[in-house]
């Protein structure tokens, strides 16, 4: 285990994971002592109409209760607290918070909306946990908590099946407190909430929903009201609008007036998942396009029009070699989850 923590006690642990990471998560809390002296929140990123079932899976290895958060419950110490598909989890004033506000990172639940949320509401009584993942969710979020006092925990590289979530937030942090195994982490989480939680307060933020802040775009690039930072000259790929960049540290952001809020390799992602669903679109376009010259050219065939028919079938052949160039272009699109999937084994 690398990196040195302080002598502070840390009893709200936010832990934020991707792929990969149930299998990380079972072996954290498979270490924690049944007396542990803090509560703990998790962020996996599922898909929307997903059933989780991971508070079942950490029960059955670990000694701690896992439950999926309720909207506005009370937490309490010793537990694990899990966010549902398709709600983010944040916090106000000890309870927790669920919501179906605009995706971060393309995802929802996202990291990033918990840990900002942690670090505002509970300051320097923060751990925040980065684990197994792809792309960099989490990077900005434990950027957050340890401005605000709290203590960062990284998984090492080689430790984590799919290492490009820890390798952002490395990037994004420098050099976290603690970088090790997932059992290593259990093992410093312990002792970390052994002490007392008397770290620094979180100063004096609002800690808003990102859908109620008074963003309101009037045309593209432009708002009554000035948005954080500049116009990027991007779209958000989830609705559209203007996106608007913010530099949080070395950390670049990208935030349309809805909400949807980017980190760069997540924003790369997400264009290119957009331009495969655009190319796909385009080459059905293109198919139902022949397929209706071909019609045209075998009823003109059946007046007794040839050259009528032989032009419609002409045509049918340009558009059905427009659409071949579009699936040769889909089978040689490259997942972009694989360039930084490499380049995470590189660094």
């Amino acid at each position: 285990m690398e990196g040195a923590t302080d002598r502070t006690g840390r009893d709200i642990v936010v832990v934020g994971a991707s792929a990969g990471g149930v299998e990380a998560l079972r072996e954290v809390v498979r270490h924690l002592p049944e007396n542990l002296g803090a509560t703990i929140f998790v962020v996996l990123h599922l898909p929307p109409s997903g059933t989780s079932v991971l508070p079942q899976i950490l029960r059955r290895v670990g000694r701690l209760k896992a439950v999926h958060a309720q909207d506005g419950e009370r937490f309490e110490r010793g537990c694990i607290y899990i966010a549902p598909p398709d709600q983010h989890m944040r916090f106000a004033d000890g309870h927790v918070t669920l919501d179906r506000g605009p995706k971060e990172n393309g995802h929802r639940p996202a990291v990033d909306p918990m840990f900002r949320s942690a670090a505002e509401t509970f300051g320097g009584r923060v751990a925040g946990v980065v684990l197994s993942g792809v792309l960099d969710d989490g990077a900005a979020g434990l950027v957050a908590i340890k401005n605000r006092g709290g203590t960062t925990l990284v998984q090492s590289a080689g430790d984590a099946m799919y290492p490009t979530m820890p390798a952002a937030a490395l990037e994004a942090i420098g050099e976290p407190d603690v970088t090790g195994t997932a059992r290593e982490l259990a093992e410093a989480i312990a002792g970390l909430a052994g002490r007392p939680p008397n770290g620094p307060r979180p100063t004096a933020v609002p800690n808003l929903p990102v859908e109620t802040e008074p963003l309101i775009e009037v045309e593209r690039g432009a708002s009554e009201q000035p948005q954080r930072g500049g116009p990027s000259g991007f779209t958000c790929p989830e609705c559209h609008g203007a996106l608007w960049e913010t530099q949080e540290g070395n950390l670049a952001r990208f935030r349309c007036r809805t909400g949807h809020e980017f980190s760069p390799e997540s924003l790369v992602a997400e264009q290119s998942d957009h331009v495969e669903r655009a190319l796909w679109a385009a080459l059905r376009a293109l198919e139902e396009k022949a397929a209706m010259l071909r019609r045209m050219s075998v009823r003109f065939t059946s007046r007794d029009l040839p050259r009528v028919s032989a032009r419609f079938e002409r045509k049918a052949n340009g558009v059905l070699e427009e659409a071949l160039a579009i699936r040769a272009l889909l089978r040689d699109v490259e997942r972009v989850d694989d360039v930084f999937e490499e380049a995470a084994g590189e660094s």
